[in-house]
């Protein structure tokens, strides 16, 4: 008789339509393991899956972090180092995981059904039946290598946090909140000196008590075939059978059946100290306990009272602390999901001598708050607009419903009830009926009156020394205590390890799955429409063309609209900044900041930059200015508005006000300066983003925006400009208002319109309200866009005369490095193809430069750019104990692999391929992001509609002779002295050994301190004031932190 195929042994739990977003969300539970399963379907090209445990540890060993990674080393029936990801890589999909302090989560993010049904089951048997050998702890945990150094990958990561501000200063505030016998107090990262004695038995026990199938749950947010996720789970549970505990047996749900935290009894305020040279500004952490997580209308009303608070240049105590009283660059607020929520508020660029007053001024504001009645009309607004955003964030964003799914199953109750609580949004209904009287006893109760933990982060000179002493020191005595003798064994120890760890996977084995056929995958298809002067780019025959041609027409403004079926109207607005003088340039960032919070005349009355924000708020879900990166142009700028369609012809409106109704107001210009002044000593701090500002410089013309806006120039031409400014403010002015002039003109301008067409009143005509502006010239050409590689300069078009530098920094334990060499300026280059699939065969998981380098402990990871016009290659090297031999180690590769020494593998190259199609997924994985790949595609680049299909087609082509002359043509040479420079930041203690290396690599070889490469851009110091402003920084980079008004690409 045939096999009878059982019913898979899952129940429905529920399954219900959220009422605000088109998504279905259906929970199963295994009746034999208890396994939790929760799908959230809804359309488009991607599955992203979370298999996400909760993982509860009492010791700062690391043991959860050191499963992120030993999981993917092998598995029970797969005992083979990077099975997982190679397949993974020929089916269209990525893998990935993350340690949280409550949870960790292994990722599956692929783009069709099919590739993600193929690699479930193998997956899954890595999570709960890992092979976690002795010889994977060496590497992928930690070890002593031949010279006497640690390293490992996760030690190697760690090792760049643990004396970080940010590190130290959390820490610590949770050692402050929790006793001993609470999860949440400790390190699941791991410290530095607890990995060090960490034992692969304690990993493996630590794995057997929290890696049961009833502690996991599956969540999947996509287009999911339910009968085949079923069938595949339930197999799953027969393949492993024997290790599934009866559900009769005792077992403590992490954190839910552990004891709770006490409340705290009294206010804690301590000082830590963090290494750091410029010791100008420090910042602050305040943290208090609140609600249950579970309780949605206590923890929403958190959310909204936190933006009431901080969330904008209008919110009471950053308008007071930031803007009026300048006390910090910004102040921020959260919460962590917690059965005891924590409420954290973050002070940040605080003058260090000040910071004990303004933690306590931070304080008594929040008491001054709660003992006058508060503004109902602003809460108000922040309570519907916070309903907005979920909305949109809902259609928009999988991290929506994964994180929600994620947190109900570490926290809610597991029948069910709470997840429940996602089907609508009736806590808004809740808290839009609270007065004054209630949100001032939720505000008393949980911050004003209650106790708290703050820690004032100091930045020590002195502590940035001793640290690198006693490493120096601890290191040398292991080196005497072990001698040649024992160093020689650790050596060969290593070797040992790292040839176990790498097998060949047989070729059969691989085999075994056939690369999935793309039909599964959904890509989101967006209906392009133009108006005006975009019309030369030709217009589509469909029907979003035929309701934008029967519309009323009016000035020739540049217009693209993208139809898709969304409840939102997204606007962006491309600003091009070649007539932009570049004396002007290093003003782009302030200008950005001050957008939206100035002064503007509207009816020919004034309105104070309060009123601009607070009518903003209330008219968008959202906006932004930015650097216009995201939309392919680096050298350019993005205005952005996110609306309701009803708002669309008002946000026109607001983008005539903005552009040319504000008032440059020197109070206002001075409190954009005073906080990117405060937030220049902790752009510093990061190594990654200083090596890659360095870069620019060497390569970049003074004209490009990128040069313009680091923090390398901030850090002198900001002083210099706020002293101007009190000296001459009509000066300042009259700057900022040739700089408008320059950005705002009709041939300058290129919009984007993203929504459901049909149901825009009047979506041409209605731009007349911007376009009629007394600056406007219908009549003038649209500017070209500037091609990235027409900002290189002579070094940048050749790169190899300036060698390489190295660039020490207190605030490291580890170093980065950016090597780079001349690449492709035309998507027309025949060799696209290869090049792409040559990098991505480089780059592949558990591929070439994976095991040569992070294999080897010799970086947490690499990577190379693909700027494909932009005239020039970069690779870079992240976290590394010593970035030099990371070089060398890929060098070495690559140059193994272009000569035919090394045989290109068919398995990795039919990864590369898989992972330029999961690229052209992901970057069409949202009705707004399918619309502006198509605005990327054919206004920035100006390439053919079909472009995207017709690459995929021509990469599956490539042969293996294509690929290797990829590598050798425009690969090698980014590791070759005389073909390309390279700048290294690194810890003090590694400067001598990485001139050595470099300069034996053959590199002409510098050390230069940070502010070597400052930028003033022509605006010179005062004679009177010499070299003052230079003397109070000595280092620099500039990062956004995801502001609104934030300059950024």
């Amino acid at each position: 008789m045939p096999s009878q195929v059982l019913k898979p042994r899952f129940r429905k739990v529920q399954t219900f339509q959220t009422n605000y977003a088109p998504a279905v969300i259906t929970q199963y539970e295994s009746e034999r393991s208890g396994m939790q399963v929760v799908v959230a379907d809804r359309k488009g090209p991607k599955i992203n899956g979370y298999f996400t445990l909760a993982t509860e540890i009492f010791d700062d060993s690391g043991a959860p972090h050191t499963l992120e990674h030993l999981v993917f080393m092998g598995s029970k029936n797969y005992r083979y180092k990077g099975l997982l990801d190679k397949l993974a890589g020929r089916a269209y999909s990525n893998t990935n995981a993350w340690t949280a302090v409550d949870h960790t989560a292994y990722t599956l993010e692929t783009a069709g059904w099919d590739g993600f049904a193929q690699i479930l089951p193998v997956y899954l048997e890595h999570v709960i039946v890992p092979n976690i050998t002795d010889d994977a702890c060496v590497t992928e945990v930690h070890h002593v290598d031949g010279e006497g150094n640690d390293a490992g990958v996760v030690y190697s990561e760690m090792q760049a946090l643990q004396y970080s501000s940010s590190e130290l200063m959390d820490l610590r505030a949770r050692r402050l909140l929790y006793p001993e016998n609470i999860g949440f107090r400790y390190e699941t990262g791991g410290m530095m000196e607890a990995l060090r004695v960490l034992t692969p038995e304690r990993i493996r026990a630590f794995h057997k008590a929290m890696y049961q199938p009833r502690n996991l749950v599956i969540v999947i947010v996509g287009e999911a075939d339910h009968e085949n996720l079923l069938q595949i789970l339930d197999e799953f549970e027969e393949s492993i059978k024997d290790i599934i505990s009866p559900l009769d047996d005792d077992f403590k749900r992490p954190f839910v059946d552990s004891p709770q935290p006490p409340p705290l009894k009294e206010t804690t305020v301590e000082t830590v100290e963090f290494p750091e040279e410029d010791e100008s500004t420090g910042e602050i952490l305040v943290a208090f306990f609140g609600p249950d997580c579970n309780d949605q209308v206590q923890i929403t009303a958190m959310g909204i009272l936190i933006t009431y608070l901080c969330g904008s240049s209008v919110s009471v105590i950053e308008n007071i602390m930031v803007e009026r009283e300048e006390l910090a660059s910004s102040v921020s607020g959260w919460w962590d999901a917690r059965p005891n929520s924590v409420i954290w508020f973050q002070p940040a660029g605080v003058e260090t001598e000040k910071l004990a007053f303004v933690e306590q001024r931070f304080i008594s504001l929040l008491k001054e708050v709660a003992s006058k009645p508060l503004d109902m009309a602003y809460m108000t607004e922040c309570i519907q607009r916070d309903r907005r955003q979920v909305k949109f964030q809902a259609e928009g964003s999988e991290g929506f419903y994964s994180n929600n799914i994620i947190t109900d199953y570490l926290f809610g109750k597991r029948d069910g009830s709470t997840l429940a609580e996602l089907q609508c949004l009736k806590e808004y209904d809740v808290l839009e009926a609270w007065g004054d009287k209630e949100w001032r006893a939720f505000l008393t109760k949980w911050l004003s009156d209650a106790h708290h933990v703050s820690i004032l982060g100091k930045p020590s000179m002195k502590l940035a020394t001793s640290l690198k002493e006693a490493e120096e020191a601890r290191i040398a005595r292991r080196k005497e205590a072990l001698g040649e003798d024992g160093l020689q064994e650790l050596k060969v120890r290593l070797e040992i390890a790292k040839n176990n760890n790498e097998k060949p996977i047989p070729p059969g084995i691989l085999d075994q799955w056939p690369v999935p056929d793309t039909s599964s995958i959904h890509f989101i298809e967006s209906a392009t429409a133009r108006s005006g002067k975009a019309r030369i780019l030709g217009a589509s025959v469909n029907s979003a063309q035929k309701v934008i041609d029967a519309a009323p027409q009016g000035l020739p403004l540049f217009i693209q609209f993208e139809d898709v079926p969304t409840n939102f109207v997204h606007l962006t607005i491309h600003i091009g900044t070649s007539e932009t003088p570049a004396k002007y340039k290093p003003l782009l960032p302030l200008f950005a900041d001050n957008f939206y919070n100035t002064p503007v005349v509207r009816d020919g009355k004034q309105m104070e930059f309060e009123d601009v924000v607070k009518q903003l708020e209330k008219d968008t879900i959202s906006y932004q200015i930015n650097g216009a990166g995201r939309v392919g142009d680096y050298e350019g700028m993005t205005i952005q508005f996110q609306v309701e369609p009803d708002k669309y012809s008002t946000m026109i409106s607001w983008l005539r006000t903005l552009m040319f109704d504000t008032v440059f107001d020197p109070v206002r210009i001075k409190a954009a300066i005073v906080k990117a002044l405060a937030d220049i000593p902790e752009a510093k701090r990061d190594g990654r983003s200083m090596a890659q500002e360095i870069d620019t410089g060497i390569h970049m013309r003074p004209e490009s925006n990128l040069v313009a806006r680091r923090t390398l120039v901030k850090a002198v031409y900001l002083r210099r400009l706020k002293k101007l400014l009190e000296k001459e403010p009509e000066t300042v002015i009259s700057w900022f208002d040739d700089l408008r002039r320059s950005l705002f003109t009709f041939q300058n301008l290129r919009v984007l319109v993203t929504a459901d067409v049909a149901k825009l009143a009047n979506p041409v005509a209605a731009w007349d309200a911007l376009t009629s502006a007394p600056h406007m010239d219908p009549t003038k050409d649209i500017l070209p866009i500037t091609k990235p590689y027409a900002m290189l300069n002579d070094e940048g078009n050749a790169p190899g005369s300036f060698g390489s530098v190295i660039i020490p920094m207190t605030t490291l334990d580890s170093s980065y490095s950016v090597s780079t060499a001349t690449g492709l300026k035309s998507f027309a280059d025949p060799r696209l193809p290869a090049y792409l699939v040559a990098l991505g065969y480089l780059e592949a998981v558990e591929g070439p430069l994976w095991n040569a380098v992070r294999g080897n402990g010799l970086a947490y990871g690499v990577s190379f750019t693909r700027e494909v016009d932009g005239g020039f290659i970069q690779y870079r090297v992240y976290r590394s104990p010593d970035a030099s031999k990371a070089i060398e180690a890929s060098r070495a590769t690559v140059s193994r692999l272009a000569s035919g020494k090394d045989p290109l593998d068919r398995h990795l190259v039919e990864g590369a391929v898989s992972g330029i199609v999961l690229a052209a997924a992901d970057e069409q994985a949202t009705m707004a992001a399918a619309a502006q790949q198509n605005f990327l595609l054919g206004v920035i680049r100006g390439l053919e509609p079909d472009w995207n299909r017709k690459i995929l087609a021509r990469v599956r082509e490539v042969t293996d002779d294509e690929i290797r002359a990829a590598m050798t043509e425009i690969v090698l040479p980014v590791f070759e002295p005389g073909k390309s420079n390279v700048v290294v930041t690194c810890a003090p203690i590694m400067e001598e050994s990485m001139v050595k290396a470099l300069s034996e690599m053959g590199y002409k070889t510098q050390v230069q301190p940070l502010s070597h490469f400052y930028d003033d851009y022509g605006l010179k110091a005062d004679e009177d004031e010499g070299n003052d402003d230079e003397d109070e920084d000595d280092d620099s980079e500039e990062e956004s932190d995801g502001s609104d008004e934030d300059m950024e690409d």
